[in-house]
């Protein structure tokens, strides 16, 4: 087994000089403070997949890094989320000089993990650096699946292969069993060996390993559905598969899909010459996206945004600043850029006075880092539009003097220009809400202003009638008469003209009641409500609520009693209408699991139009009670978990397998909330099998969302995650099809899926 050459060809990169480069490796200066500077060799492991790193005095690859014992000595390029050239990150603009910027350049990982800070010796080594890494990460996230588990299983090999002799002994491959996230009994392993060693060497060499990596990756449930409808000479004709597709899949199907299926997926040229589809090719086309579970028409911005921009679900985050807790975590621009890239289209500024006159962003009375005001407009400047071009609204809680108040002003104006929306759009005073097209590429300030937006268009500007410039917003709520005092001291504050100007559609202000609100509030004024009394409103008066959000927008935030930044669940505040539902976007956990479900369609734009029903002022909709109406739609939704591939281990340890069980989750209105799971396969996260049939009822498919969820079952303790996948129940494909899986940072896990039949019918 030639595993250098292998690998090369897996990424389709022999003989690239950006490959041979990276192979090569060199000296990068690594910053993490003014005084740690400290040069380490880099290199690319002959995997191309892993890269390594070592100080001057060489040590052993299984050691840590001694500089710094919680950083392995090598990091997976999956981890990678981008490599930014420049001084880029918070680190290298603190702790380098201006000078530097073309040699500097950063890698950002996924998850929690701190960014590596890199120094090169001159520019064009820092460009080839980026250059080479950019290139190589993009060959690798473009493999396809098969590829990538070819990719993975190949890797496996070389970890397994440990005197490197590129040959297999029988104790190597029970090695690279466990390695694969397979447990397998002496006997099976044995039997596997000895069907592969024909040479009877004693080890397996070659075509043998080949024969043993068929053997593994046999997907006999693929075997039955394809022989069902393979009846042309044991292939799949273009009639065999139209007749498949339209069956099975409930797909619009032609003759001409169908050759173009044959032409793209086939890998036997012979085969596809005869314009048939072997094993291979079904399978092949089974695994690529436009086969997933999700509609690939809803990965496209699909819905109408002409709407006015209240009429939407809008992706928002809370503490936006933070990486961690809200009691001692670091506040990080690079927090802003996380949940901008995740298409989060509504972030939160905490500001207070900072010293030279310059507004910090932190959580305030507690001992969370600060950032500077003007640095995380900045990045929110550049990163606001790359995942979505809807409008980007800045919920600005504000602890400022009038002074730093009227700098914040400043800095938003000549930083975000004429993309900063400081006027009604169109002539004379608005009555409604422009949608998120007509506000593409735009940015909104959500917070206090000092009069209504009418006296602008009034002949003589009304006098000032509010100058409370604090949120509702408290740290402190779980304690009210602290809360009182707070107040109290914050009535104090006053608010400066410049920044209550920029106030124009989101304009923040006391709840006193669905009636009042109705009466005495223009539809741009806007109420923010803790988690606990927005769920008792969204009980008790469901209906009041979505009629109140028909015109008004609303936005909810966590208890403060939430210093761990966990989350609420989003969905009974969705059901009632309510947009700007805000959690702790660097939190993971199962309700950000389904926000990310709830905005991972219409094109990842971050809004998602609400149902008919929930856009109309008279409408009669309680998701509470269910009475009849448009939104009264009773399907029943089936589901086959087949089996899963690939999935990773959720221990690092060699002896560590995972024994996978399938939970399958309804989420929407409460009479469709359920949940139903399979039994666990001991010892094989490499190909269980499950085939276990599911039933479900739901009564509002608008508002429902399903969430598959791969656990390692425990019998003593809670059962460990594995990966999950969540998305919209009007979003799924019909059919056998197989499901990506997500990490607990929602990011996606390369090769593992699982395989699920799936069918959606109305309801007897």
């Amino acid at each position: 087994m030639e595993t250098n050459g292998i690998e090369k060809k897996k990424n389709g990169m022999e003989g690239d000089l950006d490959l041979q480069f990276l192979l090569q490796g060199g000296d990068l200066l690594k910053v993490r403070s003014p005084s740690w500077k400290k040069t380490r060799y880099f290199r690319l492991q002959e995997d191309c997949k892993t890269m390594w790193h070592e100080s001057k005095k060489t040590f052993k690859t299984n050691q840590t890094c001694e500089c710094c014992p919680s950083i392995p000595p090598t990091f997976s390029l999956d981890d990678i989320s981008a490599v930014r050239m420049g001084r880029q990150s918070e680190g290298l603009r603190k702790y380098t000089e201006e000078q530097v910027e073309g040699r500097c350049f950063s890698i950002i990982f996924k998850g929690r993990r701190k960014n590596l800070d890199l120094i090169a010796s001159s520019e064009e080594e820092a460009k080839q650096w980026v250059t080479s890494l950019e290139k190589i990460i993009s060959k690798i996230n473009n493999l396809s699946c098969q590829q990538k588990t070819e990719h993975w299983i190949y890797t496996c090999l070389m970890k397994a292969d440990k005197n490197k002799d590129d040959k297999l002994s029988q104790s190597e491959v029970k090695n690279f069993l466990r390695l694969i996230n397979i447990e397998v009994e002496d006997d099976y392993a044995e039997m596997l060996f000895k069907k592969c060693d024909k040479s009877n060497s004693g080890h397996l060499a070659g075509e043998e390993i080949e024969h043993f990596y068929d053997l593994l990756t046999h997907r006999e449930e693929i075997g039955v559905i394809y022989g069902v409808y393979a009846k042309t000479t044991g292939f799949m004709s273009p009639e065999n598969l139209v007749d498949f597709l339209i069956k099975e899949q409930r797909e619009k199907a032609t003759l001409a899909d169908a050759h173009k299926i044959i032409q793209k997926y086939e890998p036997d040229e012979n085969v596809k010459e005869k314009k048939l589809l072997s094993k291979d090719g079904f399978l092949m086309y089974l695994h690529h996206p436009e086969a997933l579970i999700l509609n690939p028409d809803h990965k496209e911005v699909y819905q109408d945004m002409s709407h006015p921009l209240n009429h939407y679900f809008i992706s928002s985050s809370h503490n936006t600043y933070l990486m961690e807790d809200q009691l001692k975590g670091p506040s990080s621009t690079e927090a802003y850029v996380r949940a901008l890239l995740k298409g989060c289209r509504c972030v939160e500024l905490d500001c207070w006075d900072g010293s030279d006159d310059e507004p910090v962003i932190y959580h305030g009375y507690t001992l969370t880092s600060k950032i500077l005001f003007k640095d995380a407009i900045k990045a929110i400047k550049e990163y606001a539009f790359k995942t979505s071009d809807y409008p980007v609204i800045l919920s600005l809680e504000n602890h400022c003097s009038v002074e730093q108040q009227e700098v914040m002003a400043r800095h938003m104006s000549s930083i975000l220009g004429s993309a900063l929306v400081t006027a009604p759009l169109g002539d004379g005073m608005p009555t409604k809400f422009p949608s998120p097209e007509e506000l593409k590429g735009k940015f909104l300030i959500k917070g206090k202003r000092l009069n209504k937006l009418e006296s602008v268009f009034a002949s003589e500007a009304a006098a000032a009638d509010d100058t409370d410039v604090t949120e509702e917003e408290d740290s402190n709520d779980e304690d009210e008469q602290k809360e009182e005092e707070e107040s109290e001291k914050k009535k104090k504050l006053k608010l400066a003209k410049e920044l209550s100007d920029m106030v124009i559609y989101c304009k923040s202000v006391h709840f006193n009641g669905f009636d009042d609100a109705r009466e005495n509030l223009s539809f741009y004024e806007m109420s923010s409500f803790k988690e606990g009394k927005a769920m008792d409103l969204a009980e008790e008066s469901a209906t009041a609520f979505i009629r109140h959000n028909v015109d008004k927008l609303s936005r909810i935030y966590p208890a403060g009693t939430r210093t761990d930044s966990s989350n609420y669940n989003p969905v009974p505040l969705w059901n009632a209408g309510c947009q700007i539902v805000a959690l702790n976007f660097q939190t993971t956990c199962n309700d950000m699991d389904v926000n990310q479900g709830r905005f991972l369609v219409n094109g990842k734009s971050g809004y998602i139009l609400k149902p008919a029903y929930m856009r109309d002022i008279a409408t009669e909709f309680d998701p509470i009670t269910l009475t009849r109406g448009d939104w009264l739609k009773h399907k029943t939704l089936h589901v086959m978990i087949i089996s899963a591939q690939q999935l990773p281990k959720v221990n690092e340890k060699k002896s560590s397998i995972v024994d996978p069980l399938v939970k399958v989750e309804v989420y929407g209105v409460p009479a469709d909330v359920a949940e139903k799971e399979t039994h666990p396969v001991e010892n094989n996260g490499f190909n269980p099998e499950w085939n276990e049939n599911f039933q479900f009822d739901v009564y509002v498919p608008d508002l429902a969302l399903v969430r598959f969820v791969v656990e390692d079952h425990d019998s003593t303790s809670d059962n460990e995650f594995v990966g999950q996948y969540t998305l919209p129940l009007n979003s799924l494909k019909m059919g056998y099809r197989h499901v990506p899986l997500l990490s607990k940072n929602g990011d996606l896990l390369p090769s593992a899926r699982l395989f699920v039949h799936v069918m959606v019918v109305d309801a007897e």
